[in-house]
């Protein structure tokens, strides 16, 4: 028996204060929801690129990508090209090596190379992957092989 699952069901928190208020998602449904609005995308990841490089494209949009490493490492080489064509044209502002520090209902603080900066916004978008109920699936007798994009 074979039991493939994804993870999206339980996506990573970051454990900050005010991640439960309203304007935090963790995955993009609808660019065109954030015309006009000031957004933080979090992650580092393709899927985070992918939603940052959406929003930024939509009238009004002012979107910031937030990632903990100084580079982006995991990403396909044509998001690396779209997110850096979307920052030269300023339409993302990427703050590498930084971390949400805290969620108001109109702002985010943000730590950035060691100093804080608050940021007007209007929602945060979390694409930090997702975790696996590896410990529960083990506690009813199931036997747990990660494959990382492997068959």
């Amino acid at each position: 028996m074979l039991l493939a699952i994804g993870r999206r069901g339980t996506p990573r928190q970051l454990g900050v204060e005010g991640e439960d208020l309203p304007k935090v998602t963790y995955r993009l449904i609808d660019p065109e929801r954030y015309r006009g609005r000031s957004v933080l995308v979090v992650g580092g990841g393709d899927s985070a690129i992918e939603a940052a490089v959406a929003i930024s494209r939509e009238p009004g949009s002012q979107v910031t990508l937030s990632y903990r490493s100084a580079s982006f490492s995991r990403v396909k080489q044509e998001n690396r090209r779209r997110v850096a064509e979307a920052e030269s044209e300023d339409r993302i502002r990427v703050l590498l090596e930084s971390e949400v520090r805290k969620i108001d209902p109109s702002l985010v603080r943000i730590e950035h190379k060691g100093r804080t900066i608050e940021l007007e916004n209007d929602a945060v978008i979390v694409c930090a992957g997702g975790v696996l109920p590896t410990p529960f699936l083990q506690s009813i007798g199931i036997e747990v092989q990660t494959k990382f994009g492997t068959s």
